[in-house]
């Protein structure tokens, strides 16, 4: 039976630490804010909206809700992000997306500052993640795997790590901290050859397919540690990752569940950015203690 990685665990002990964090900048006069940029009332971000604020709250961060109608015009969304760049009390800003079809959302992404862009919309912020310096975050999903990773104390330094998945919100961004960790990274994407082989041979298997039960028995081999990032509504309308966990788990070391695993982690890793972006804005002549910076040294899954 393989352990199970958690995700309420890793969620746990990041509350506790983001708690303590926001307490030390509360008593040098800091209060970490995050801004949420909603336009209309799309079902799932409502409710990754409601998991923010109660995250938010449990660690003691304010929150600013900017609410805007479904019609709203590119000229009206943009002055609000613009506005939201130029408040010093606003540290990070969770935008989104998609966007309606009738907003050009590159124009939109390219008006937020990076360095309070807390889950990765802009092109600095993928910069800083691709480069491992300059002010941005990396993707919260991304991040997170990261995060249940080390919280498990998995040592990917040197180890063959494997992401199924490339794009831009988790394949790519995941790929690019596994390497900045030292880990030998190979990226398996829908046009790769005989991926079984390739996926069997890694000892960290990340999956972002986008695809319920796209990786079964055949694509795993004892002793791995498989990170399930898809979220996904079966038949029986239960929700299941991407990775066949019934057929799965019973050969692998270890396996985040779906639900309960890197969805549970996801809305701290925001919370963490705003943490980290509030702490940089105390001292503006250095550059933030970004994830995706960090990561060098050694950021909803909504789309994979």
């Amino acid at each position: 039976m393989a352990e199970l990685l958690k995700g309420k665990d890793v969620a746990d002990a990041l509350t506790a630490k983001l708690a303590a964090d926001v307490a030390q900048l509360r008593e040098k006069g800091v209060t970490p804010m995050l801004a949420i940029l909603r336009v209309g009332e799309r079902p799932d971000d409502l409710s990754y909206e409601r998991g923010a604020i109660k995250r938010a709250e449990a660690v003691g961060i304010g929150v600013k809700g900017v609410t805007l109608p479904a019609d709203v015009t590119q000229e009206e969304l943009v002055n609000n992000v613009l506005s939201l760049n130029r408040n010093s009390s606003i540290h990070g800003v969770l935008m989104f997306s998609p966007l309606p079809k009738h907003l050009d959302e590159k124009a939109v992404r390219a008006a937020l500052a990076p360095e309070k862009d807390v889950d990765c919309l802009t092109e600095g912020s993928l910069g800083a993640v691709f480069t491992g310096s300059g002010r941005g975050f990396a993707p919260c999903t991304a991040q997170a795997c990261i995060e249940i990773l080390d919280h498990y104390g998995v040592d990917v330094t040197g180890k063959r790590a494997v992401v199924v998945g490339r794009s831009l919100v988790i394949g790519k961004p995941v790929a690019q901290l596994l390497i900045a960790k030292n880990a030998t990274v190979t990226t398996c994407h829908t046009k790769t050859v005989d991926m079984p082989s390739v996926t069997r041979g890694a000892e960290i298997l990340i999956v972002a397919a986008g695809k319920a039960g796209a990786v079964t028995a055949e694509y795993v081999s004892p002793g791995q540690v498989v990170i399930d990032v898809g979220i996904n509504v079966n038949a029986e309308g239960k929700l299941c990752g991407d990775v066949d966990f019934a057929a799965v788990e019973p050969i692998v070391g270890a396996i985040t569940p779906v639900p309960g695993g890197v969805g549970s982690v996801t809305t701290c890793v925001l919370i963490k950015h705003v943490v980290e972006a509030a702490t940089a804005s105390t001292s503006p002549a250095s550059a933030p203690s970004s994830s995706a910076a960090a990561s060098s040294s050694a950021s909803p899954s909504r789309s994979c």
